[in-house]
Order: C-alpha cells, then sequence, then structure tokens
C-alpha cells in the first residue's frame, strides 16, 4: 500500500521526531489540562455525587488502558510495516488474512474496523473546534465583549477552515506548526504546574485546600467515580496511534511503533500526571463562581484553569494575574490549533486508505497533485468538524455529548484493534505476555470503558445521562448506516483488499495475490 500511496504523491518526509510530534499534537497535555478540566469537575455519579476527587486517578486508568493499546499498535505496526496510511483497517485485514480466514471474512472485518475509525477519527475534530470556540468565547469575553450563539457558531465554523486550510497544504508543514506548539504547551504547563504547587505548599493566602493531604490526590476514592473519570479521561489521551496512520509518509517504517510509544511516555506518563496533580494540590474552597465553591466552582467556570492561572500570577508576579492569564491562554490556543490539525490529518488519511481500497466513495480517495493530499477528504472532514464543533460550542450538556460519542468510538476501535493484536501474534514465537494477555487486557480494559458509558446513560441522571444516551444512540446510527453502506456497496463493487508483498499484478480489479504462500482472486469478495 506505502509503495502504491507514495507513487499516487504522498512523500516519505517523516522521520522519529516528526512522527512522534504529530501525535504528541494530537495528545496535547498543553491544551486538554484547559479546555477538559470544566467537564471533569462537572460529573457526577447517579446520586449526584461529584466524582472530581477521583480525577487524577481516573486519568491514572485511563492511561493504563492507552498503554496496553499502544503496546498493541506498536506490535501490528512493527508486523505490518506495508500498511500505509491503513491503520487499524489494514492491520485487521492482514491478521485475518494471514490466520487463514476467507477473503469474505476479512472483507466484513476490516470494513467494520474502518467504520469505527470514522466514529473516532471524523467526531474528535469537532470536539476539538468546539474547545477552541469556547476558548475564544471565554477569551472575548473576558474583555467585556457580548458573544451570541450565533458568534459562538461563527467561531466553530472559521476555526474549522483554518485548520482545513493548513491540513490541505501538507503534512511537512503540519508537522513544523505541531513541533513549535509542542514546545510552547510543554513549557507553559511546567511552569503552570510548578507554580500550582508552590501555591499549595506555601499557602500564601492561607485557604483550605480541597485535600488536606496530599497524598490523597494520587489515592483511589471509589471505584465508580474512577470509572467515569475514565470515560472522559480518555479523550486527552487519544492520540498515540496516530503515527500508524503515517507510515505512507516515513522515511522507515520501523520509526512508526516507536514513535506510538514515545508520545504517550512523554505527554501522557509525564506532562499529564505532573499537571493534573497540580491542578488537584491547588483546587480550594475560596476559590468561587458566584455562591459555588471547590470543584462546582469549577463546573460552573468557562474557564476554571484560567481562573487558576489568573489567582497564581496575581501571588506570584505581582497582581499580575491577568496578563499571565492571556498568555497561557495564548499557548493553550495554538496547541488546540495543534490537536485538531492533527487529528484531521489522521482521519482523512485513514478514510483515504478506506477509500482506495473502494470501501468508501471514490472522491475521498483523490490526492492533490501539488500538495499530495487526500484534498476532497481534508474538505469534507472541515465541514463535518465545522457542523459537530457548531453544536458542541452551545453548551457543557452538548460538549459532554460529542466527547463521550467520540471516546464510544475510541472505545471500540482500541478494543477491536487490541483483539486484531491477539490474532496477528498468536503463532509468533513470542512470550505469551506478548502474545495474548497485554492485547487481551486491552480488549478487557476498553469494553469495561464502553460498559461504564453505557451505566452512565442508563443509571445516570441530568445532563450526564443525556449526554450518554446521545453518545450510545448516535454510534447505533452510525453503525445502522454503515451496514446499508457496505451491503449495497458489496454488490455494486469488488474489493481490491490493500496489495502487500506477494502481489502479482497491478491490475485494479483483477489482481491477485499471494498470502501466505497461497493466491487469492479478490475478484470473488
Amino acid at each position: 500500500m506505502s509503495q502504491n500511496e507514495n507513487s499516487a504523491g504522498m512523500k516519505k518526509t517523516l522521520g522519529l521526531m516528526g512522527l512522534t510530534i504529530n501525535a504528541m499534537a494530537l495528545i496535547a497535555p498543553g491544551a486538554f489540562l484547559w479546555i477538559s478540566y470544566q467537564v471533569q469537575a462537572a460529573q457526577v455519579d447517579p446520586a449526584g455525587v461529584s466524582t472530581a476527587p477521583d480525577i487524577w486517578f481516573g486519568l491514572l486508568a485511563a492511561l493504563v488502558l492507552s498503554f496496553l493499546t499502544a503496546a498493541s499498535y506498536a506490535w501490528l505496526a512493527r508486523r505490518y510495516p506495508d500498511a500505509g496510511t491503513g491503520s487499524s483497517y489494514y492491520f485487521a485485514q492482514r491478521a485475518m488474512l494471514d490466520r487463514g480466514s476467507s477473503n469474505r471474512a476479512a472483507r466484513d472485518g476490516k470494513f467494520f474496523v474502518g467504520w469505527l475509525s470514522h466514529l473516532f477519527y471524523w467526531v474528535y475534530p469537532g470536539v476539538m473546534v468546539a474547545f477552541m470556540a469556547i476558548l475564544i468565547t471565554w477569551v472575548l469575553q473576558t474583555f467585556g465583549l457580548a458573544v451570541s450563539p450565533i458568534m459562538q457558531i461563527g467561531i466553530a465554523v472559521a476555526f474549522s477552515f483554518v485548520v482545513g486550510f493548513i491540513a490541505y497544504r501538507g503534512i511537512q508543514g503540519s508537522t513544523r506548526t505541531n513541533l513549535i506548539l509542542n514546545i510552547v504547551q510543554l513549557i507553559m504547563l511546567v511552569s503552570v504546574t510548578v507554580m500550582a504547587l508552590l501555591y499549595r505548599f506555601l499557602n500564601p493566602q492561607q485557604v483550605s485546600f480541597a485535600f488536606s493531604n496530599i497524598g490523597d490526590i494520587v489515592m483511589p476514592h471509589d471505584g465508580s467515580h474512577i470509572l467515569f473519570q475514565a470515560t472522559i479521561a480518555i479523550l486527552v489521551l487519544v492520540g498515540f496511534e496516530s503515527a500508524t496512520s503515517l507510515t505512507a509518509e516515513a522515511k522507515n517504517p520501523k520509526d512508526v511503533p516507536r514513535a506510538v510509544i514515545l508520545s504517550l511516555v512523554i505527554q501522557g506518563a509525564f506532562a499529564y500526571l505532573f499537571g493534573y496533580f497540580g491542578l488537584q494540590a491547588w483546587m480550594n474552597n475560596s476559590y468561587k463562581v458566584g455562591q459555588l465553591t471547590g470543584f462546582r466552582a469549577a463546573a460552573a467556570s468557562s474557564a476554571p484553569v484560567g481562573d487558576i492561572v489568573r489567582t497564581l500570577g496575581n501571588v506570584f508576579l505581582g497582581g499580575h494575574g491577568f496578563e499571565l492569564m492571556l498568555i497561557v491562554a495564548v499557548a493553550v490556543a495554538a496547541a488546540v490549533l495543534g490537536t485538531t490539525l492533527a487529528c484531521l490529518n489522521t482521519g482523512v488519511r485513514v478514510t483515504y486508505a478506506i477509500s482506495r481500497d473502494t470501501e468508501a466513495p471514490q472522491p475521498l480517495s483523490k490526492l492533490d497533485t501539488r500538495y499530495g493530499t487526500p484534498a476532497i477528504g481534508v474538505w469534507v472532514l472541515t465541514a463535518v468538524s465545522a457542523v459537530i464543533g457548531a453544536f458542541g460550542v452551545l453548551s457543557i450538556r452538548n460538549l459532554t455529548a460529542i466527547a463521550l460519542l467520540s471516546n464510544v468510538g475510541t472505545f471500540l476501535l482500541y478494543g477491536v484493534t487490541c483483539i486484531v493484536t491477539a490474532l496477528a501474534l498468536s503463532k509468533e514465537r513470542r512470550s505469551i505476555l506478548v502474545r495474548f494477555v497485554v492485547p487481551i487486557l486491552g480488549a478487557i480494559a476498553n469494553i469495561v470503558m464502553l460498559l461504564a458509558v453505557i451505566w452512565l446513560g442508563f443509571l445516570g441522571g441530568g445532563d450526564t445521562s443525556w449526554a450518554a444516551i446521545f453518545a450510545l444512540a448516535g454510534t447505533a446510527i452510525w453503525m445502522l448506516i454503515g451496514l446499508v453502506y457496505f451491503a449495497a456497496n458489496s454488490r455494486s463493487v469488488p474489493s481490491l483488499v490493500f496489495p502487500f508483498p506477494g502481489r502479482e499484478s497491478e491490475k485494479a480489479q483483477h489482481t491477485k495475490y499471494s498470502v501466505c504462500g497461497e493466491p487469492m482472486d479478490f475478484d470473488q469478495p
């Protein structure tokens, strides 16, 4: 596939740093600390009790899940370095064919994985657009400007098309942008977190902290609360696997699995655990929004991290909290830009691969001759992101709903990919830990997270329950559309099935391939 893609116009320009930077841009801790803390602080259990004290441990649970899944992606990328832009879609086909499945079964399996990929990769950019529109709205309101719902929608649409234009001009421009943004946001994150910890230890305003013992921050408090928090925390960690969709543009495919793990170690294990620890350590009962205090105040604020930064600046920088807050907000906005750009690039490349395989509308596989990017796919996803972002920006309920919809797609895709890993590695001469234990644990962890979302939908109350039901209904509708499309497409278009080493010819619809030594004719899907 990678040879085919490169001949069509994709260019091998990414080394290990480029691959890692693009994956890191999707995880973006500097952005998510600001934009997701409100959603996390607002979450309650079915009894209406806040789950916010378990934010840090919920993140840790989601991080363990992510490492199990990241290991699976890395092993698949190492086993199938010819995946091109196909990622999980390609892995599913190869694993099934290599283990003796029929052409029809392989086609069914890869389409299912590809359709799930869209539920994740085509919703996630819209979530980021909504976050950016909320951030810009907050900044404008900080300066005393009134922002109507129509203006918020306009901001979301405008931002979508800015990102689409950058993505259209190619991955190299995106990588340079993301390198700068990653450096800026990591410096900002470390600086703010250090100030938050100094505030905790020095207590210059003599406040009463939410955690009386700093060690209590990293301890589990309630099992169900940890699960509920993890269902949101996964949103801030996804993206490590995006490097596997850039194989066609990698100078050395062996760098892809390394980039998957490196991005999660740097952004997840270091930046997130450190950053959230600092925020939880700072939280205190003198923080007020209206009559609400502590975590409830954070839930009511449109930018609780902005409030925290402003307080820190006033205390440690001689009353210049407002200026510091604006500087951090600009850095966060830049990080959100990088994240949105990275996830849009990933989404269009996976769709490009599926379209080249005749399992998605063919115009989505068209490459721009000048920039080597999936031009039509970029602009279609840009429009979809604008619509989703415009919906999400209107309320915290809408924002939570689209975030959970993206997360349901994530849990399903990650869980299936872990199962594919166990299938692909089952006959290799590796340890049982690699072949079975890690991928199966990854699949189980993702299923548990999905069940937690369902639990929220049926047992929760208020906006949390509505958002969960919205996500589950959206998933069901999307899968139904997929079944109808697949049934119609299967009758009219025979699947090419990705070309890979051993193919005998280049003919589009009449090519035979050799898999495990056995010729297979894909004119008979």
